[in-house]
């Protein structure tokens, strides 16, 4: 196979920019001008911004391993849901902005600090620019694993042009029922886009690669799922929906860690935390249904202190 050369690479990339003009990469289809200056639906232009990049040790056992996850935050959300905990970032309150070449360094620095792999958090809305990123710091020796983390709300067409940059996704399964999705996150098409987008992550990973002797992953799909609070049925239909479609080819994590925050007080559902019998319930339903290998969360994981500082010079 021939490689591309540098004038192949300019005109690759003057392309990628163009479709940030008219910009349709989220299911949203907002249409924003956002090379000018115009702000998406996800909040931000095609300028990047950044909210934190650091060392992470909160993912999943075989993510962060034992010298953490090189977790880069991206201010601004395409999802929105309401009860965000790190809605200051989503709203693009918090971040700092940064150039395609200063992000290809933040990879780079990432990974000389002992990251286990690069975590792009919340990264849809740049994932052009990412691409670019990624290209610039693989001549730089760029070496590890990347890693994709995002909310699930993903067209299929956006994540195919990820092939060959991503080694893990790690997608959320946040609905199954429209009508939750159009209550919290005001997309009543969150199910139909999660399908299809988990679809085509999986046509390119394949089955889960663990490394035998480091316990990491190396390529594949981990979904995870946020258990709300009263919404057990939400839940059990996820995780049925996820084993019998996909059985052992995936990773399901199941997660208690739902923290209430301020904007949602006044919700008599969201105000208050999953109990641990509503916890218990769908872990319950999973290991009825056969799930074998995964991940769940035991003891206290809704706590604030799981929350990580965006602050816009940390690492930055």
């Amino acid at each position: 196979m021939s490689k591309k050369n540098d004038t192949d690479n300019h005109i690759e990339i003057e392309k990628r920019k163009s479709m940030l003009t008219d910009c349709v990469l989220c299911p949203r289809n907002c249409h924003a001008d956002r090379i000018n200056g115009r702000r998406g639906r996800c909040h931000e232009t095609a300028e990047i911004v950044v909210a934190r990049a650091a060392l992470h040790m909160w993912e999943e056992p075989c993510i962060s391993g034992d010298a953490g996850s090189g977790a880069v935050f991206f201010s601004g959300c395409p999802m929105g849901c309401v009860f965000c905990q790190n809605h200051n970032i989503a709203e693009a309150k918090a971040g700092k902005t940064i150039t395609v070449e200063r992000l290809s360094e933040i990879f780079l620095e990432l990974q000389g600090k002992g990251a286990a792999n690069i975590n792009l958090v919340t990264p849809t809305h740049y994932v052009l620019q990412i691409i670019e990123a990624l290209d610039l710091a693989r001549k730089e020796g760029l070496s590890l694993p990347i890693v994709y983390n995002t909310s699930g709300y993903e067209k299929p067409e956006t994540i195919r042009m990820l092939d060959g940059y991503v080694d893990v996704y790690l997608p959320d399964f946040k609905y199954m029922e429209s009508e939750l999705a159009a209550a919290y996150s005001g997309a009543p098409d969150y199910p139909k886009y999660a399908k299809a987008a988990l679809k085509e992550m999986l046509h390119q990973k394949g089955n889960i690669q663990i490394d035998k002797d480091t316990g990491m992953i190396q390529k594949g799909v981990i979904v995870r799922h946020l258990v709300l609070p009263g919404h057990v049925k939400n839940s059990k239909a996820v995780i049925k929906y996820l084993l019998e479609t996909y059985q052992d080819q995936i990773l399901i994590s199941i997660m208690n860690q739902y923290t209430p925050m301020p904007q949602v007080s006044g919700d008599p559902l969201l105000s208050r935390k999953v109990t641990k019998r509503e916890y218990e319930k769908v872990i319950d339903y999973a290991l009825e249904l056969g799930m074998e290998d995964g991940f769940i969360q035991e003891g206290e994981a809704a706590k604030e202190s799981f929350i990580p500082e965006f602050d816009s010079g940390t690492g930055i």
